[in-house]
């Protein structure tokens, strides 16, 4: 079973000295005494839904939705999953959100 926390609402504003070919990188740190979780990353633009860019684990797993493959990345460390958008549009205008799922296992006996 997985349990969404939500870690972080960021807001990006394109600026007029945001020029063409421009990387900005949102901070996102989380802490977790699990042993497996996965790290996500949504945007919300004005008047709409949020809606997933990405998924990554500190283990090797990630998922890049196909509208977000070309601009959008993130890494994982032991403590933060910055997102870093590429050629910054003023499209990209929004509120970020960071996510945290840990897996919990329950036993049997």
């Amino acid at each position: 079973m997985g349990l969404h926390k939500l870690l972080l609402g960021s807001s990006f504003k394109y600026q007029k000295q945001n020029s063409e070919g421009r990387s900005v990188t949102l901070q996102c740190k989380y802490k977790t005494d699990s042993a497996q979780e996965d790290l996500f990353w949504y945007i919300q633009r004005a008047n709409d839904f949020p809606k997933y860019i990405l998924r990554r684990s500190k283990y090797g797993g990630e998922d890049t939705d196909a509208q977000f493959q070309e601009r959008f990345d993130s890494k994982v460390s032991s403590n933060s999953v910055p997102l870093t958008i590429k050629d910054v549009r003023v499209s990209d205008s929004a509120v970020y959100f960071c996510a945290l799922r840990n897996y919990l296992t329950c036993a049997s006996v």
